[in-house]
């Protein structure tokens, strides 16, 4: 009996499993990557969240100005 052609060869699925570990080690060689003496960028500061839902602003009020009838 011949060996079965159709059976997955475990060796070609070693790539798809290492995958994530280059991956991984890419991302550490890029943050460790900074030049010394050279300082690190500032964080960008906190932006205010907006408030969700309905809220009334400027144009929306000049929309019902324009649009009252009474």
């Amino acid at each position: 009996m011949a060996t079965d052609e159709k059976a997955p060869d475990p060796a070609r699925r070693s790539l798809l499993k290492a995958a994530p570990l280059g991956a991984l080690a890419v991302v550490a060689a890029r943050a460790g990557a900074a030049e010394p003496g050279v300082p690190a960028a500032a964080p960008a500061p906190e932006v205010p969240a907006k408030p969700k839902g309905y809220h009334e602003t400027e144009h929306i009020r000049r929309y019902y100005s324009t649009a009252a009838y009474w």
